[in-house]
């Protein structure tokens, strides 16, 4: 991938199979510039990485629709004000054109609206309006679109497909009617004379063949006319193939007063409406399959309070601008990601982290939005808006894994390439068979089976059973805040044989506390820590400002400082109440000629605890121990008992000494410690296991874990760690628990059992019916209900995923 390529999703309208996807995937990677393409069809989105200086995103949607689909847009008017001139509305349009996602952009000056065409998987309405204002000018929605509901288009794809399947329906029946009664096991059924009249039902079949049936011959022409072929394909000849040899008996009969009873008018009619029932049934589940997207979005708050030159207005949420200042009442969603200026509170974040006590919070602390404020009003300044914002980001993330492909599907698209052409293939020969061997110049009979071939094969199922499977499992994952990055690494975790946990912030909470005072000689423990409190409290070091918070919160005064000095390797020097404080290491007592021989067993048990022990020294004399640890996360000794249980090898990597690192290790139960590695050594260590043949995960928090996430088979970025860390990793674990890895592992598995499932189904279901088909054992109308069954099965299949407890 190039240094400058740009990536980008378009929403695409009109994919009936694989074929489909494969055929769109292939015309767009010809494109010149295109350097990545990948098309789902179960989403109905391809995902583009492409040279901006070559090609862009117009020249993209034009490629989809040049090969017959077209693409989902979004049409939005917005009032403008500023304009004075032409020039000014010319510069406006000019600049919202060249805006990434925007199709068209028309500028009225006299009616001083833009209206504005645009990818809004791309684009914002607030991404406009901030354009505009860049320009010199204001912005804001029209008002009756500001309050019109985006139209979900699938769900007016559902509402548009219902229709025609009713109608289709409605002028099928009778000709079911007609057909039912042909049996002699049937004859007692009534069938209305009217019905057996083949121009009544020429006359009944001709609208569901040539109007509902249009959008088959529409793909058809669109596949051929592009060198491929696809499922319309196979539809449009089976159906044709039955509707003009009955209509061809029609004319024949005519003249004569006898019933045509060996019509085949209600076999295209029939499977017509079969098969959009069939479409139904799919765009309907694989609506449910994108339920964990919807959830998310729905955590977002709608509007805002916010405070602009004193003056306090409720604006739509996408009006919020960096640096403003936000009001949240208590029990109301905080609607973006910021800092409290005024105000305390407690606030839910179980959304986030899965945690369901409220975390305390206060002027200072930062604070993510659609988490819930529970008890306080709050003043909070903007600090990251719109796609910025955690939850945005979270989105993008479950959009992007749901998007992408894994390996595995490769195999189906390989497959849904060739799969029509050989089809067609195998129902000629079945026609010929038939026609010259088994029923000699029976043309009907022959044909029938043809058509039975034809519509049984649809390669629908097949290009469904992957990404069906991959939007559920990553959707569920998230819900239990694991984020995938995609499809390649949802396949990829169930492999994991070795787990590399760092210690600080992984297994360990990260933050060092104050856990032990030893206190020597005459002074009270109160007055020893408000010394040693009060030096301490000049240092920057962690470990000092564990030291001072220990000590704040037993309520403990501190005093004035007379003097203080840094000593680097050594600890602080310092002067409170005009005694002379020494505390750091023994190489600092020595130093000073502090005698600490009868305090090295001491001194060595903490250590053995794994925790730092700093020797503390007034007037040239000891007097006591501080020591702190950074304390074990509650869950991390049960998720390593886990994860072994899994047959996984728990490996802790550190840049702590041995005798700490194997204390923290001993608690929670790892048995293998590398330590005393440096930052740029973690990676080093991976490739030493992958060097083994294991398929080695990283699990890290900090900027020092990006290169090990980024050489591991697996990275997973502790989510309460550095930007840094998750951008490199492969997957982010929200909630910062270690139990996260063995539920990443097992969702992994779970999606993987069901993609193999999914593809055995639809192999198996075509291996099958088409030699039954072939054979004669189906009839055409039981093909096309098999056909609508298996696309629908392998989708109800991938959602059982959606329901997986951890």
């Amino acid at each position: 991938m190039s240094n400058n390529a740009k990536e980008t999703t378009i929403q695409i309208t009109g994919m009936t199979c694989a074929a489909c996807a494969v055929r769109i995937e292939k015309g767009l990677k010809k494109v010149e510039g295109v350097e990545e393409a990948t098309v789902n069809l179960a989403l109905e989105r391809s995902s583009i990485k492409y040279d901006p200086s070559v090609t862009n995103v117009t020249a993209l949607e034009q490629k989809v629709k040049d090969l017959g689909y077209d693409v989902v847009t979004e049409k939005s008017e917005f009032e403008i004000t500023g304009m004075t001139c032409a020039a000014c509305s010319t510069r406006v349009e000019k600049g919202l054109n060249k805006l990434a996602g925007v199709s068209t952009a028309n500028v009225n000056l006299a009616l001083e609206r833009a209206t504005v065409e645009y990818n809004p998987s791309l684009v914002s309405k607030g991404d406009i309006i901030k354009k505009v204002e860049a320009l010199g000018y204001g912005a804001h929605i029209k008002e009756e679109d500001n309050n019109q509901e985006t139209a979900d288009y699938r769900q007016l794809e559902i509402e548009k497909q219902t229709g025609k399947f009713i109608f289709s329906t409605i002028l099928s029946l009778p000709l079911l009617w007609a057909m039912v009664g042909h049996f002699s096991f049937t004859s007692f059924i009534y069938v209305p004379d009217m019905f057996l009249n083949p121009w009544v039902q020429f006359a009944l079949a001709t609208p569901v063949q040539f109007v509902i049936g249009k959008q088959f011959y529409i793909g058809a022409y669109k596949a051929l006319k592009n060198r491929s072929a696809n499922m319309d394909v196979l539809v449009a000849l089976g159906t044709s193939a039955a509707y003009f040899y009955s209509l061809y008996l029609s004319i024949a009969s005519i003249g004569s007063n006898a019933h045509m009873v060996e019509l085949y008018y209600e076999t295209s009619a029939i499977l017509i409406t079969l098969i959009l029932l069939g479409k139904l049934f799919e765009a309907k589940a694989k609506g449910r399959s994108s339920e964990a997207i919807k959830k998310l979005m729905g955590l977002q708050a709608k509007t805002a309070i916010i405070e602009r030159n004193g003056i306090e207005q409720e604006v739509s949420l996408e009006k919020v601008v960096v640096g403003d200042i936000v009001h949240v009442k208590p029990g109301e969603k905080i609607p973006v990601d910021g800092v409290i200026v005024e105000g305390q509170t407690a606030i839910d974040e179980s959304m986030l982290t899965g945690e369901s006590v409220p975390v305390d919070k206060k002027p200072g602390n930062e604070v993510i939005g659609s988490t819930i404020n529970k008890n306080g009003f709050l003043k909070i300044e903007a600090t990251k808006v719109g796609r910025d914002t955690a939850l945005a980001q979270i989105i993008k993330v479950v959009e992007e894994a749901q998007g992408s492909k894994a390996p595995i599907q490769r195999l189906a698209d390989q497959i849904s390439g060739v799969f029509v052409p050989i089809v067609v293939g195998i129902a000629i020969v079945t026609f010929l068979v038939w026609y010259l061997w088994v029923v000699p110049g029976d043309f009907a009979n022959s044909l029938e089976k043809m058509i039975a071939v034809l519509v049984i094969a649809c390669p629908c199922a097949l290009g469904l059973a992957t990404p069906t499977s991959i939007m559920a499992g990553s959707g569920r994952s998230a819900e239990f805040g694991i984020l995938f990055k995609g499809g390649e690494h949802l396949e990829m975790t169930h492999r994991i044989e070795a787990v590399i946990l760092d210690k600080t912030g992984t297994v360990t909470n990260g933050k060092p506390v104050l856990t032990d005072v030893l206190v020597a000689g005459s002074f009270e423990e109160a007055e020893f820590l408000a010394l040693v409190g009060s030096a301490e409290k000049q240092s920057e070091h962690p470990l000092a400002e564990a030291i001072v918070a220990g000590i704040t919160d037993k309520q403990i005064p501190l005093k004035d400082v007379q003097t203080f000095e840094s000593i680097p390797g050594y600890g602080i020097k310092a002067t409170v109440d005009g005694i002379e404080l020494l505390v750091g290491t023994k190489k600092l007592m020595n130093k000073y000629h502090v005698e600490t021989t009868n305090v090295l067993k001491s001194l060595d048990a903490l250590e053995r605890e794994g925790k730092t022990a700093m020797l503390v020294a007034f007037d040239g004399e000891f007097s006591g121990i501080v020591a702190v640890a950074d304390t074990i996360k509650e869950t991390s000794k049960a998720a390593v008992k886990r994860m072994k249980e899994m047959g996984l090898e728990v490996i802790m990597i550190t840049g702590d000494n041995q005798q700490t690192a194997k204390a923290i290790a001993a608690e929670v139960g790892i048995d293998h410690v590398i330590a005393e590695v440096l930052p740029e050594g973690k990676a080093d260590e991976v490739k030493k296991l992958q060097a083994q043949g294991k398929k080695v995960a990283m699990v890290g928090d900090g900027i020092n874990d990006a290169p090990a996430l980024a050489v591991a088979d697996i990275g997973m970025a502790i989510g309460t760690g550095t930007d840094v860390a998750m951008e490199a990793a492969d997957i982010t674990l929200i909630r910062g628990d270690l139990n996260s890895i063995a539920d990443a592992i097992f969702m992994s598995k779970k999606t993987i059992q069901n993609i193999k499932q999914n593809l055995f189904w639809a192999f198996g279901y075509n291996t099958l019916g088409i030699p039954i088909a072939a054979l004669g054992f189906l009839a055409p109308w039981l093909a096309g209900a098999a056909m609508a069954f298996s696309s629908v099965s392998v989708v109800l299949n991938a959602l059982r995923l959606q329901k997986v407890k951890l």
